[in-house]
């Protein structure tokens, strides 16, 4: 049983009815653990359409929602500052998201395989708007 966090582009895409919604049938049905961490339900509701709020909900409700506490922090924290040091700038929001993979074994199902440069975790391209 493996899990996967949900990144807010797979998520937009699910609410969207694109085909990330086909692999996230096909998670569930594997008894894989489909789940996603505070800031994508954040950055979800703060861009949903009209109409929108209910199908978020349902989708939410479905979802495990990974904590985000001091270890998460902590390993933000210095992904941002090693990266920086060798002069990229990573975003917060980022950090904290791959750090909730890390914390709970998933791997990052994203269609920002880029913003994702750290060594410590597992990602996995999921294309979306198609």
């Amino acid at each position: 049983m493996a899990r996967v966090l949900l990144d807010t582009t797979v998520l937009i895409d699910v609410l969207r009815g694109r085909p990330a919604g086909d692999r996230l049938r096909a998670l569930r049905r594997s008894g894989d653990v489909p789940m996603t961490s505070a800031i994508n339900v954040e950055e979800i509701v703060r861009g949903l359409r009209s109409g929108e709020h209910e199908h978020a909900d349902r989708l939410f409700d479905g979802l495990r929602i990974v904590d985000l506490g001091q270890r998460e922090a902590t390993i933000a924290g210095g992904w941002r500052r090693s990266h920086a040091q060798r002069g990229r700038t990573l975003s917060q929001a980022d950090c904290l998201i791959a750090a909730a993979c890390v914390t709970v074994g998933a791997t990052l199902a994203t269609a920002n395989v880029r913003d994702f440069p750290m060594d410590d975790i597992r990602v996995e391209e999921w294309p979306v708007g198609r």
